[in-house]
């Protein structure tokens, strides 16, 4: 490893200056560490292993250095609880399982965490692999919109690893733009999936550390089952986080929005989103209407209904955006080669109308159209045919050039009303009912965030 004199930042052994300041670099081990008054951590050896070079970021939980591993000579990100923190079982727990999850994981696109450790001053540490680049939310904050041959190829990494952690019965529950690392290559970025110390484990004999009715994540990007705190919430929530991603990458906004928690889960559980093509007119990067389908699917409000994998997630949307083929190719082909074949198909794209589609309590109420619409109206009038007089129950068929039937008015049933149609305002008292216990669940949502 090399060194930066100026910024301590430390270097694989092929680089020659530092790009932050421009100095030359040197062997690390020849750099000394320049001394902090502010934090007596730096130039510790911490866990009689890692030599602590420079703060790097603050969070909630803790602080994130970058090290100097003196036994594996690479260097690596130190995440050291909060002294308040530390004091929490439960968050020392999920600090834990960030370690135990990771050994379990493929790490092309998921960070790897190597290390768990007390400290000697009664915190705990995790070691993990140190990144390059920059966080999705820095990227968004700085642009608001990324364009669709970067975000296709990001999203199509990010299924390939959440795939593989939910063929473990792993269920991340926290994905937000804060959680996607962007490391820059020459061929495009190399995405890396973080911090599943809140991961939930859907094996059998997984360790329970939420309190059932609890919510963990982070709002705007909460299906409603985890919204709700519900038990039964599985690999689908992801399915969901992942699309309200993706819908902020091209759109420049998250899908529902709100003033605070309730506000935000009023929207999740009673509100439909805009259409993204719709949505994000205006913007640098155009949205086809071929993609507003495929969130109309993502955004179920029940997870049965919904796109049932992230895989399926990149597959649609990525043939929303014109391409062929899947997301474990695009995963690996160039952002330019992704950039020309989305510019070639875009046109087309734009031109696309998407037919208009009847008004239906339950799609503009709980977002289900697709699938109450399948089963058929069984009450709707029967389309008349030339020459014949509507059906009637109980009557005789009719015959041609006879005198058409008295038409007698069909009723429906009451107790057929009631199963077709939903009470609206119940499910408004239902959604406040929810939005009271938020107070408690911010706390878990708190807790759970990144360093």
């Amino acid at each position: 490893m090399k060194a930066c004199p100026a910024c301590g930042r430390l270097y694989p052994d092929d680089a020659g200056f530092c790009p932050v300041d421009g100095a030359q670099l040197t062997s690390a081990t020849q750099v000394p560490v320049l001394a902090d008054n502010q934090d007596a951590r730096i130039g510790q050896l911490l866990c009689n292993r890692y030599q602590v070079r420079r703060v790097v970021a603050d969070g909630g939980m803790g602080r994130v250095y970058e090290a100097l591993d003196m036994q594996a000579r690479r260097n690596v990100a130190l995440k050291v609880l909060h002294p308040e923190v530390s004091r929490d079982p439960i968050a020392v727990e999920r600090f834990k399982r960030e370690f135990e999850v990771s050994k379990m994981l493929p790490h092309d696109y998921i960070v790897e965490v190597l290390d768990f450790q007390p400290t000697p001053d009664e915190s705990f540490v995790l070691a993990m692999e140190f990144l390059y680049g920059e966080e999705l939310r820095a990227t968004l904050k700085r642009e608001q919109v990324i364009s669709p041959a970067r975000m296709l190829r990001m999203l199509s990494q990010v299924a390939i690893g959440l795939d593989e952690a939910h063929a473990r019965k792993f269920v991340h529950r926290d994905l937000k733009p804060d959680n996607l690392f962007l490391c820059q290559t020459h061929e495009g970025d190399i995405a890396k999936l973080l911090d599943f110390g809140s991961a939930k484990d859907k094996g059998e004999q997984a360790k329970k550390l939420t309190v059932l009715g609890t919510t963990i994540g982070s709002p705007f990007y909460m299906a409603p089952e985890q919204a709700q705190g519900l038990d039964t919430l599985d690999h689908r929530a992801d399915v969901w986080a992942l699309a309200a991603i993706i819908y902020e990458c091209v759109v420049g906004r998250v899908p529902f929005i709100g003033n605070n928690g309730p506000s935000i889960l009023l929207q999740i559980l009673t509100k439909e989103p805009a259409a993204p093509s719709e949505a994000g007119k205006g913007q640098k990067y155009p949205v086809p209407p071929t993609l507003d389908r495929v969130m109309t699917h993502a955004f179920k409000k029940t997870a049965a209904h919904r796109i049932a994998s992230v895989g399926a997630l990149a597959d649609a949307i990525g043939a929303a955006y014109g391409l062929t083929g899947t997301h474990l190719e695009w995963a690996k082909t160039t952002e330019a080669e992704l950039a020309n074949r989305v510019n070639a198909a875009m046109p087309g794209l734009l031109a696309t109308v998407n037919a208009p589609r009847a008004a239906n309590v339950a799609d503009s109420f709980f977002g289900e159209s697709d699938s109450l619409d399948a089963m058929g109206d069984p009450f709707a009038a029967v389309p008349a045919v030339p020459g014949l007089a509507p059906a009637v129950p109980g009557a005789a068929p009719a015959v041609p050039g006879s005198a058409p039937a008295a038409h007698t008015r069909r009723r429906t049933p009451p107790e057929a009303t009631k199963s077709i149609r939903p009470n609206r305002s119940q499910a408004y008292r239902k959604a406040r009912t929810r939005c009271s216990t938020w107070p408690s669940a911010a706390a878990h949502c708190s807790l759970a965030s990144r360093s």
